[in-house]
């Protein structure tokens, strides 16, 4: 007997999809590259120079990227302005926590806009006017410049503490949806997994952002 599944079950499967392959993985990768500027410019330049050495960046950049990405964040207003929320009815932690994943999301559709516009693109006027991809030999410059404007840094602060808890409890939803992880000890187990990954995930996003103002990050000068 065949086996039918509505087109809603399918974009929203291939939402999931898209939040943790390819776009998790290219925020694992973003953040790794972003903690060389730990080290110094030069290592932080030298690695956004190696991404953009790679053959054929651009059709990586638009088919790995930026159409999962588009997808990813307009299908995910579809699904917040479907969005029912019942947390004072029933103020459950799950309740709590899909209405967060709907607020996170408006703000990283608003956040990486900015930040794609901004630092790949050079087109926020009155900011930035230089790509760090094409300019990689002044990326940490350029991002060092908008970082000491205390009101980007506090965006940027918020947008990676957004983008965490997105992705962290984004792979938990996709982990019990997708029936990998079935039954409660399970499911509580891996939530617990995924809160430590998200702490250490946070540190990791804002230690690198803090090292393009501070040598060395937060631990600049201790270590």
């Amino acid at each position: 007997m065949a086996i039918r599944l509505s087109r809603t079950f399918l974009l929203r499967k291939l939402h999931q999809l898209s939040g943790i392959m390819p776009l998790g993985v290219f925020l694992l990768e973003h953040f790794y590259t972003n903690s060389k500027a730990l080290t110094g410019p030069a290592d932080f330049n030298n690695a956004v120079k190696d991404l953009q050495s790679i053959p054929y960046i651009l059709f990586v950049e638009i088919g790995g990227i930026f159409i999962p990405l588009i997808y990813h964040a307009l299908y995910g207003l579809v699904i917040t302005v479907e969005a029912r929320p019942n947390n004072l009815n029933y103020p459950y932690p799950r309740n709590w926590f899909y209405t967060i994943q709907r607020v996170t999301g408006i703000i990283l559709f608003f956040f990486i806009t900015f930040h794609v516009l901004n630092f790949r693109f050079g087109l926020i006027p009155g900011l930035n006017n230089l790509s760090v991809a094409t300019h990689s030999d002044q990326g940490f410059t350029i991002i060092h410049n908008e970082f000491v404007r205390p009101w980007i840094f506090v965006v940027y602060l918020v947008g990676i503490t957004a983008t965490v808890w997105h992705l962290v409890n984004g792979v938990w939803l996709f982990l019990v949806d997708w029936g990998i992880t079935i039954g409660e000890r399970a499911q509580r187990l891996t939530g617990y997994a995924c809160i430590a990954f998200g702490v250490l995930l946070l540190a990791v996003g804002i230690n690198a952002a803090v090292a393009f103002i501070r040598p060395g990050g937060l631990l600049g000068g201790i270590l």
